[in-house]
């Protein structure tokens, strides 16, 4: 294919209509056809990038092998392509005006008035046409955070609407994703706020060339009529988008609707039966489990789902590759203490202790890492999660009452996690943390050896404290072992208690590679282990 071509998908009435997933699934049902293509998240916030943003704000982080701290869209757009992306994939408001305002200062404008058009948009333009320009991709699908109308996507919308003019016709089109509520008491689907979304979009000289419709209730074809007619498109460009069990129901359903016939049609491309097996392979073993395990996933975030949203789908792939169903239990680590830490984990057949920032919550996790390390209940500690249990076996094995990490106690008189050389001098905190992909050399006979099954592994990190190497001899003295480091560094990356069945505490996020087609292996060992510990428990 010699000219990319470029989808734009917007949205309205609402920013949670599911923008992601329908980009991630339409562009799941491209690949599918053999159409090299790749998703882009454009966030209208003026933040850097969400790195320093709570995760109650915006959901998790999502790290990218380059380093990259982005919108958690990425993840689905990872997860349901396994096609790595990077930090062209992610372009925030904040970002475009700091390259902006960074050329002006450099002089690059040659004394003309720096303005939203054209020097804003035209920053924009450049910054979608990035990843066509690399010669990598047939198609890129563009997502447009925040709402039409929003006076934060306005120059987003503006852009959209050049670069359509520019790429000319087939080359570029916009699907625009709405809401059709339906309302209860007049027992009908309601198409008024459709309409208002895409005449707020052709304010902006913007065409909608689709329609995605999400709704609860299958519409009619009389409203799918209405709808074509008062928003000037095709009758089969009208696409429902009901609601799914599941998310990864999605790319079937859109397939259902015939969206990417229809996207392909516009684009002048050609259109075959997409190659769904493995997808559909995948579906089937989520559906039908053979099993049935509980996890407690033990977190000071778990109020809000998205804050663990690539834990979660990690899980749901090594559940579908094991035919078990993986039961989460959110347990928040501020209300875990010793009186209570038996009735809250002793039915579980695994416990995870996720990642987290600042003091809140710790010492319920150091409970809860206590209760399932003497109960050898299988345990798997990620970032944060790792580090509280070098603190938990270096006070209650070792004893050494006062370990720490040196984030939560400066003066702690044993800092087992301490904080990384080359961040102490830091003083930013946007973009500074270790960041992106790092080797890890694995110890010989080993969990870790035995899940990757290979010396050197690549995983992402995001973190700024580590464990302390001065302590390294005393705590493997005292039974646990560090099996994983990096090379370079000698960072210890991975700890095991040999003793327990199964307890790994981990440095990095393996969560974020965890896709589809290649389930995580540490999840599934994790997972076969929660069921290996069920069958015991059944046994007694």
């Amino acid at each position: 294919m010699a000219t990319t071509k470029y989808i734009f998908v917007t949205g309205g009435v609402s920013s949670s209509l599911g923008k992601g997933i329908i980009a991630a699934s339409l562009a799941k049902l491209l690949q599918a056809q053999g159409y090299r293509t790749t998703i882009q998240k454009l966030d209208p916030y003026i933040n850097i990038d969400p790195g320093t943003l709570n995760p109650y704000e915006h959901g998790e982080c999502y790290v990218t092998d380059d380093g990259a701290e982005t919108d958690l869209d990425l993840g689905h757009y990872e997860r349901f392509l396994n096609v790595a992306t990077s930090q062209a994939n992610n372009v925030t408001t904040g970002r475009i005006y700091q390259s902006v305002i960074d050329k002006e200062r450099r002089g690059e404008f040659l004394g003309k008035t720096v303005q939203v058009i054209p020097h804003i948009t035209d920053e924009i333009k450049n910054r979608i046409q990035i990843l066509g320009n690399s010669g990598d991709f047939d198609i890129v699908i563009t997502e447009i955070g925040g709402t039409v109308g929003d006076i934060e996507s306005l120059p987003y919308i503006e852009a959209v609407r050049q670069l359509k003019w520019d790429l000319g016709e087939h080359n570029a089109l916009v699907i625009h994703l709405t809401l059709v509520p339906y309302l209860a008491a007049a027992g009908e689907l309601k198409t008024k706020p459709t309409q208002h979304s895409v005449k707020t979009l052709m304010e902006s000289g913007v065409q909608a060339d689709i329609l995605v419709c999400r709704t609860e209730h299958e519409l009619p074809q009389d409203l799918r009529v209405k709808l074509a007619r008062f928003c000037n498109v095709t009758q089969d460009s009208v696409i429902q988008s009901i609601d799914a069990k599941t998310i990864y129901d999605v790319p079937n359903l859109m397939l259902e609707q015939g969206l990417d016939k229809i996207v392909l049609k516009k684009l002048d491309l050609k259109s075959e039966t997409p190659d769904l097996k493995q997808w559909n392979a995948f579906l089937k073993r989520h559906k039908n489990p053979k099993s049935e395990v509980t996890i407690g996933l033990i977190g000071k975030y778990v109020e809000l789902q998205d804050s663990y949203k690539s834990i979660l789908e990690a899980f749901t792939h090594a559940g579908a590759e094991n035919e078990v169903k993986v039961n989460i239990e959110s347990i928040h680590s501020e209300y875990l203490n010793a009186d209570n830490i038996k009735l809250k984990l002793s039915h579980l057949d695994g416990a995870l202790v996720a990642p987290g920032f600042g003091e809140r919550g710790i010492s319920g996790k150091i409970e809860a890492i206590k209760y399932v390390r003497e109960n050898n209940i299988p345990f798997l500690g990620i970032c944060l999660g790792m580090q509280m249990a070098v603190i938990e076996y270096s006070r209650n094995v070792l004893g050494l009452e006062d370990a720490n990490s040196t984030e939560m106690d400066e003066n702690t008189k044993y800092p087992v996690i301490n904080l990384m050389e080359e961040q102490k001098s830091v003083t930013e905190k946007g973009g500074t943390m270790r960041l992106g992909l790092w080797d890890c050399e694995l110890a010989e006979n080993t969990i870790a050896s035995k899940v990757y099954n290979q010396r050197v592994i690549q995983e992402r990190h995001r973190h700024r404290y580590e464990y302390n190497n001065d302590f390294k001899a005393q705590i493997e003295a005292g039974g646990m072992l560090a099996t994983g480091f990096n090379p370079e560094t000698k960072l210890v990356e991975i700890v095991e208690v040999p003793s327990h069945p199964w307890f790994v505490g981990v440095q990095y996020h393996p969560e974020y590679k965890s896709t589809v087609a290649s389930p995580h292996p540490l999840f599934m060992a994790f997972v076969t282990a929660a069921k290996q510990y069920q069958s015991k428990k059944k046994k007694k």
